[in-house]
């Protein structure tokens, strides 16, 4: 059964994680030992002590939930008999999820992982001043109306006369899909969603409009930084994020990764493309965020969460 495998993005943090990885293998303690030292911080002690506050700061959560993520892929390969590149096709991560995929098929060490998506977390939090921008996520909303609602929120200037920004950041599953940018217009698309035929409207607690033209500031420092890190060969391909295709060549990839920290995360087609490529398993390692994403993308697709040691003794067996 050809196999997908995907890592989830920023949301699926919470205290705690990792701690029983750890206890159970030296193979997670290593990961969290590594990720510690690259960062020149107690990353660890933060994800599994909190605060809950601290751990949820961006520039803490995404080389956090790579970290979570890698750790439980290490421990199938030193305990599962796991192989990356025998047992898969491709890789696939959710915003962040992207550097996790790429870290995982040899693209970029654990270290430069953790630098990079620190430095990926800062600069996104200080692309826009806390309280300018804002996220909320529409149930029930097919791109072509969250498109159409997004464009309705952009029409009418700011209080301040600006023109608004309200764009489609996410597009994650056939009744999901996020906006982003400024927290007036984001404001004011949650109170159209009835208008558009959209079953509601959420706002996020999130603190910085991710995947919009706002994060400008950010991808410039992602260039700068991934011309000093860049991705090396690949041993799986990675479905990009912003092109909801298969990359195989690192300087590409690199390019796609500065474009995506303004640029749609392209979930919803991107499993698409890989069922349509022969994908029938998609394995979730480190959440169980995108994979019911998955599920309710391709419903007849086989889809697997690998979080607990549980998950990943019964994983191995099917291998």
């Amino acid at each position: 059964m050809a196999q997908a495998f995907l890592f989830p993005g920023q949301g699926s943090q919470k205290v705690g994680m990792g701690r029983d990885l750890a206890e159970a293998s030296t193979a997670a303690r290593a990961v969290f030992q590594e990720v510690d030292d690259a960062l020149g911080q107690h990353l660890f002690r933060l994800m599994v002590e909190g605060p809950e506050d601290q751990l949820t700061l961006t520039e803490n959560a995404q080389p956090a939930i790579m970290a979570n993520a890698i750790a439980v892929l290490r421990v199938l390969e030193a305990e599962g008999g796991f192989s990356l590149q025998a047992h898969g096709e491709c890789v696939a991560g959710h915003s962040l999820g992207e550097y996790t995929a790429l870290c995982a098929a040899g693209a970029f060490t654990l270290a430069d992982t953790a630098r990079l998506l620190k430095l990926r977390g800062q600069a996104m939090q200080a692309a826009v001043p806390v309280g300018v921008g804002a996220m909320c996520a529409l149930l029930g909303a097919d791109l072509a109306k969250a498109t159409a609602l997004a464009e309705a929120a952009s029409a009418q200037l700011l209080s301040d006369g600006r023109p608004a920004l309200c764009q489609v950041a996410n597009d994650n599953d056939p009744g999901q899909v996020v906006l982003s940018g400024h927290r007036e217009a984001i404001e004011r698309a949650v109170a159209m969603v009835k208008e558009h035929g959209i079953k509601r409207g959420v706002l996020l607690p999130v603190s910085a409009p991710f995947h919009c033209d706002l994060m400008a500031p950010a991808a410039d420092a992602m260039a700068e930084a991934l011309e000093r890190t860049s991705p090396a060969p690949m041993l799986l391909p990675v479905y990009a994020n912003v092109t909801a295709a298969l990359v195989s060549d690192p300087a590409v990839e690199r390019d796609l990764l500065v474009r995506q920290v303004t640029g749609r995360v392209r979930w919803r087609e991107s499993i698409l493309a890989m069922g349509e490529g022969g994908i029938e398993r998609f394995v979730e390692f480190g959440g169980k965020v995108v994979g019911p994403m998955v599920g309710r993308t391709l419903p007849d697709a086989a889809v697997t969460s690998v979080v607990t040691m549980a998950d990943i003794e019964a994983f191995a067996k099917t291998l």
